[in-house]
């Protein structure tokens, strides 16, 4: 794969395929620096399949999933002989596209989402607004800067690519924790269940959009 320094993603070609009434999409997303596939159904059972070069995310990416009943595909190729940045980024960034395109019109949902998970020491906090509005606020004080060989610093970049793609606002608090994995796993799994409740479908709400706008 030809690789280029910095940044940089001038070219690139997006393929997206339809909405089903299931609340699925499929996004691929290539670039000069990576080709990433993502599937997912919004009404699945929490079933995963990942093929990424990246484990740890890989690891998060299944919590996710499985606590947030969501079934989520990713095929990912990168120039991990650079680091893992552009690789953790397209994924956060496909990851959000597909997420928004199955969403549809949001008519009917819940919209908000919010969980507590604990693990041993750690205890994060995740709140979510599928708002229409980008917005990320990540408060977590890593026990140590790397986990394995996957660098702290890259969730920021995911968190980053999820939220201006699926154009959410996310709000992430560890609270408190010794184990740097389980501060991350407590997060990724308070994600998977706060996506969970946001896009729960409302009886109440049905065919309705929840915003006083009329629109998100």
């Amino acid at each position: 794969m030809t690789s280029t320094s910095g940044h940089s993603k001038t070219s690139y070609s997006n393929s997206v395929e339809p909405q089903s009434t299931k609340r699925s999409a499929r996004v691929e997303r290539n670039t000069l620096e990576t080709r990433v596939l993502v599937e997912i159904d919004l009404d699945g059972d929490g079933r995963t399949s990942q093929d990424t070069g990246v484990p740890f995310l890989e690891h998060m990416l299944d919590q996710v999933a499985r606590h947030g009943l969501i079934d989520l595909s990713i095929q990912a190729k990168g120039d991990l002989h650079i680091d893992a940045h552009h690789t953790v980024e397209d994924i956060g960034i496909t990851f959000g596209q597909a997420f928004s395109r199955a969403l549809g019109d949001k008519r009917g949902i819940c919209r908000y989402g919010h969980a507590y998970v604990p693990l041993d020491e750690a205890l994060s906090r995740v709140v979510i607004d599928l708002s229409g509005r980008p917005g990320l606020v990540l408060n977590v004080d890593f026990a140590r800067g790397t986990i394995g060989n996957f660098d702290v610093d890259l969730f920021r970049e995911f968190f980053q690519g999820f939220v201006n793609h699926a154009a959410v606002t996310l709000h992430l608090d560890n609270l408190r924790g010794r184990n740097a994995h389980h501060q991350a796993e407590t997060l990724f799994k308070a994600f998977g269940r706060a996506l969970r409740m946001a896009v729960e479908l409302d009886p109440r709400m049905a065919g309705i959009t929840p915003s006083t706008k009329g629109a998100l």
